[in-house]
C-alpha cells in the first residue's frame, strides 16, 4: 500500500467516525429539545434517552477523534428552562 493510499484510509475512517458521532449527537440534542419542550409546558419530562445517548457518544469516542458529552441531570434542564424564561 502505498503512502497514498494509507493516508486516504486514514481519512476516510476518521470521516466515517465523526459521521457516526455527528448522529449521535443530533439524536442526544432531539432527545434534549424533547425534555425542555416538555419541562417549558410544566409536563414531566425524562432524561434517559438524553443519557443513553452520551453513553454511546462517549463509548464511541474511545475508537477515534469524537468528542464526548457530558451526561444531563433533571436539574439541569430545569435550570436551562429557567434560565430561558428570563
Amino acid at each position: 500500500m502505498s503512502v497514498h493510499e494509507a493516508i486516504t484510509a486514514h481519512t476516510r475512517k476518521m470521516h466515517s467516525h465523526l459521521e457516526v458521532f455527528q448522529a449521535l449527537d443530533a439524536e442526544r440534542e432531539h432527545a434534549i429539545e424533547e425534555a425542555v419542550q416538555a419541562c417549558k409546558a410544566g409536563q414531566p419530562f425524562s432524561i434517559t434517552a438524553i443519557n443513553q445517548a452520551a453513553a454511546r457518544i462517549n463509548e464511541h469516542a474511545k475508537h477515534g477523534i469524537s468528542p464526548t458529552r457530558p451526561y444531563v441531570t433533571e436539574q439541569m434542564v430545569l435550570d436551562y428552562v429557567n434560565q430561558l424564561n428570563r
